[in-house]
């Protein structure tokens, strides 16, 4: 089967397919309850809206009305304390700030919406670990599609 231009999903991608093919794992990328909160310095306590459990930021990110599976990531302690928020946010799977890279995100995203891979993931909240892998789809069943 030839490749036309158009039918490349990572054309207006930096990173190619071999870039990101097989499983790669981000450490330490997700959301816990040991994520760090801001203190207050006069009382020595975290404030309200930075306290939550990682069953609140998982059922945050699994609420987001999305076709792409969220993730819960944690929020950085200056976005805290700036906007009041909660230590978590959703994102896709394959975010930056999860993947490390504004090019490796456009190219899981690239396989994600592509019948030409598969694409799966492992959110180990325990860890704080998430895996990625993807396959590329064989020629036969690329063909059935």
């Amino acid at each position: 089967m030839t490749k036309r231009p158009y039918d490349d999903p990572f054309t207006d991608c930096k990173l190619g397919s071999d870039a990101i093919l097989g499983t790669q794992t981000f450490e330490d990328v997700l959301f816990t309850d040991e994520t760090e909160t801001p203190v207050n310095v006069l009382t020595g306590e975290t404030p309200k809206h930075s306290r939550a459990t990682l069953d609140e930021a998982k059922a945050f990110a699994a609420g987001i009305d999305t076709d792409t599976p969220q993730i819960a990531l944690p929020a950085s302690v200056e976005a805290q304390v700036e906007t009041a928020s909660k230590p978590y946010t959703a994102a896709a799977f394959f975010h930056f700030k999860a993947t490390g890279s504004l090019r490796r995100h456009r190219a899981y995203h690239a396989a994600y919406e592509s019948n030409a891979f598969t694409v799966t993931f492992d959110a180990d909240y325990e860890t704080e670990n998430l895996t990625i892998t993807v396959e590329e789809v064989s020629e036969l069943r690329r063909d059935e599609m």
